[in-house]
């Protein structure tokens, strides 16, 4: 007699482990710093949607189990999660910039973890990737935010870029395209995270700080600039004859 033996999935019950951790660290800064309801409101939303999204891409591309690298971005997640709602609460009563600052850097840390973590353990893919850039997206988005307070709302550009620049591609399909790697382009992602908090921790001069946040915006410009340049020289309909470049 054959015994076979199926492979219990680990996806489901990651995702909810994922969640919970979530709400029990929003529990946790409301008991120690009294977020109010909006900030709860507001991070409860977003630990339902990115563990509701994050549940829907694992399942879609069939993936069985949740992965070492993918437990690491989702604590990474939970820690932005906990940010979005600290920003939240001070845009009501004022910052928590300590709490704010520590998430945020810890956060930062961790970066790259995952994906050393995927790479040794032979458990890198597509959707995992896309997960750890969605979360560095969004930290960026919300640090954007909190930095804006001070700093004035020219700030917001450096969170809404790269989802401005994901909205165009809905309506020029060749932004789409695949960007080849580079390590200028992560250079300039990594430094985006580390700089605003630079700027958050309200430890330098506010016209130094400016200067710190313009570089950031400077850098990220350029970086999206030369690649939507590589994406309109090498889309489908130019590849046979590329428009001279300037």
């Amino acid at each position: 007699m054959t015994i076979q033996i199926r492979h219990v999935s680990t996806v489901t019950p990651g995702v909810v482990a994922g969640l919970g951790g979530q709400l029990v660290l929003l529990a946790l800064l409301w008991a120690a710093l009294r977020i109010g309801p909006s900030a709860l409101a507001a991070g409860t939303a977003c630990a339902v949607v990115t563990c509701a999204t994050l549940g829907y891409a694992l399942h879609r591309s069939q993936a069985r189990r949740f992965g070492q690298a993918n437990w690491v971005t989702l604590f990474r997640a939970t820690l932005v999660v906990g940010v979005a709602a600290l920003v939240a609460d001070g845009l009501v009563h004022g910052p928590s910039t300590v709490a704010v600052v520590v998430l945020s850097a810890v956060a930062l840390v961790l970066d790259g973890v995952d994906g050393y973590v995927a790479r040794r353990t032979g458990s890198a893919s597509a959707v995992g990737a896309r997960f750890d850039m969605e979360v560095d997206a969004f930290l960026i988005l919300v640090l954007s935010v909190f930095v804006a307070e001070w700093l004035g709302p020219w700030v917001l550009l450096i969170g809404a870029m790269r989802y401005v620049f994901v909205a165009a591609g809905w309506v020029m399909p060749w932004l789409k395209g695949a960007l080849p790697p580079s390590f200028a382009r992560k250079t300039v992602a990594a430094a985006q995270g580390i700089l605003l908090v630079v700027a958050a921790s309200g430890l330098l001069p506010k016209d130094v700080s400016i200067a710190v946040v313009a570089l950031a915006l400077g850098s990220l410009v350029w970086s999206f600039g030369r690649d939507v340049r590589w994406l309109w020289h090498t889309q489908p309909t130019r590849a046979e004859s590329p428009l001279p470049v300037a």
